[in-house]
């Protein structure tokens, strides 16, 4: 049953997965919820690249913490199994070192002994690892799921609580160190500061309990792939009365003298007015482009430029008329892999020992490709474009090769090239240029402690009254759980606030 519907107008801007969150939720709520999306196309990274016959995802491939998907669900008052079918992963990603394989699994007893096995004597710290851990979960938990508009939310008690589970001056991988003493087995453990786009030896350890609660609640795979949830968020929007505009770009917040936002103006001109808007663009492009010269004040050219960013990423979608044996989600490592993550964090070049991720999405979903044939989605972390790298033709043609040759030698894929039957490529410049990725960092702001909870813009933007954020670029951070998170926050703000709005 609908809630009271509600003369309140909301204006979503940008029909990425924040946004959409959003509007279901508001919709549900009763708000009238218009989305304005300026591609043809909903989902921004969360959406579907399409050659032929096959289907990628352009950006998430890992749904973790599926909970807080089910719970979007539920707060619109939709069962989640009625509009998409999650999929367990078990193996969950293969990790390969030029040494070693694992397989890593989410039952724990047979986790420990294949740790037994590929590295003995490491085994030992996966209990330390799971029950200290789950400790610092229990106590970061409540904190994520709190706005922090004000000074005063950081002496709330639950971050008081939490304080000293956040390990400050200590690195992902220094406190990994705690549990493992081989380098392998404890790198083992780092990859996901990927999903920050940091590097493990400055990432906060307090982003352990990332693979803590891979381990802990399992990886999901979406039938049809992760883009799938932005069309089911579409329909439940739609179905309770939301409008979802794509095609159609918002030029610019209307504000009065107040600094109130009263509406938008589209790219035609139109102008249309509205209670609240939410900005679900990326931060640094949006705060840029969607105010009028000189209204952002804090938020300023200057201050973007001395903010910390992510890493981008290198992307390549291979099309093959063949299907390989390798695992539906593989980590390769480079030789040097803290040389490869300083030489894309600090210095600002391009690896000639490459990492990368590769998902083989037709050895588990055999919708992603015609039988017998598989989608290869590639990504290689990759410097942002601080490091101003040209990426013309030859660059792109060099590094491409670079990452093909890799595969061919590190896995089962031999004769890769004589199978590619069609292939994009999204580099940092296309991150910036066709998604509007400011500094083509793939996964926003970095995640440092002074770019995290009071420290990040805020869920209730502090530049705008009536204007709020959904997205990576606010609290909680980047990757698909928390950007859900950060539209739960953001619609249960304007639930409370326009009790009070005229």
């Amino acid at each position: 049953m609908l809630m009271k519907k509600s003369t309140k107008h909301i204006i979503i801007i940008g029909a990425g997965p924040g946004g959409l969150s959003a509007a279901m939720i508001l919709a549900y709520r009763g708000f009238r919820v218009t989305v304005f999306e300026q591609k043809k196309s909903i989902g921004g990274r969360n959406s579907a690249l399409r050659l032929g016959n096959y289907t990628f995802d352009i950006g998430p491939t890992f749904l973790m913490m599926d909970f807080f998907l089910r719970e979007l669900f539920t707060l619109a008052g939709k069962n989640i199994e009625s509009y998409l079918k999650l999929i367990p992963l078990n193996p969950m990603y293969k990790l390969s070192f030029i040494e070693k394989e694992l397989n890593v699994v989410s039952d724990h007893d047979e986790m420990r002994a294949r740790l037994a096995q590929t590295f003995p004597g490491n085994e030992k710290g996966f209990d330390r690892f799971l029950q200290n851990e789950q400790q610092r979960y229990s106590k970061m938990y409540p904190c994520l799921r709190k706005d922090y508009s004000t000074i005063f939310s950081m002496l709330h008690p639950d971050l008081i609580t939490a304080l000293p589970y956040l390990s400050i001056g200590r690195s992902l991988y220094q406190n990994l160190g705690n549990y493992f003493r081989n380098e392998l087995c404890k790198l083992s453990f780092t990859f996901q500061a990927k999903y920050l786009g940091m590097s493990p030896w400055t990432c906060p350890a307090l982003f352990t309990i990332i693979p803590y609660v891979e381990h802990a609640y399992g990886i999901y795979h979406v039938e049809n792939g992760l883009h799938s949830i932005s069309l089911a968020m579409r329909q439940v929007a739609q179905e309770h009365g939301a409008v979802v505009h794509t095609g159609q770009k918002v030029e610019k917040i209307v504000t009065d003298h107040s600094r109130t936002a009263r509406g938008v103006v589209l790219e035609n001109g139109e102008i249309i007015e509205s209670d609240a808007v939410i900005i679900n663009a990326d931060f640094g492009h949006g705060v840029q482009t969607l105010f009028a010269p000189g209204f952002i004040r804090n938020y300023t050219p200057a201050r973007l430029a001395k903010m910390n960013y992510s890493c981008s990423t290198f992307m390549l979608y291979l099309a093959v008329d063949t299907l390989y044996p390798e695992p539906h989600h593989q980590i390769i490592f480079a030789h040097d892999y803290r040389k490869n993550i300083s030489e894309i964090s600090y210095k600002g070049i391009l690896s000639e020992d490459l990492s990368m991720y590769m998902r083989n999405g037709s050895i588990l979903d055999k919708t992603l490709a015609p039988a017998g044939h598989s989608g290869i989605y590639v990504l290689v972390p990759v410097p942002n474009l601080l490091s101003e790298i040209i990426w013309d033709e030859n660059k792109i043609a060099f590094y491409r090769d670079t990452v093909l040759t890799l595969i061919e030698q590190r896995t089962s894929m031999t004769d890769l090239r004589s199978h590619i039957v069609a292939e994009h490529i999204i580099t940092p410049q296309n991150w910036w240029a066709d998604f509007n990725v400011f500094n083509g960092a793939t996964f926003n702001i970095a995640h440092n402690l002074l770019q995290m909870l009071y420290f990040r813009p805020h869920n209730r933007f502090q530049e705008c009254k009536r204007c709020y954020l959904a997205g990576g670029g606010t609290h909680p951070g980047s990757g698909l759980p928390t950007i859900y998170e950060s539209a739960r926050i953001t619609v249960d703000l304007i639930s409370k606030d326009s009790l009070l709005w005229s």
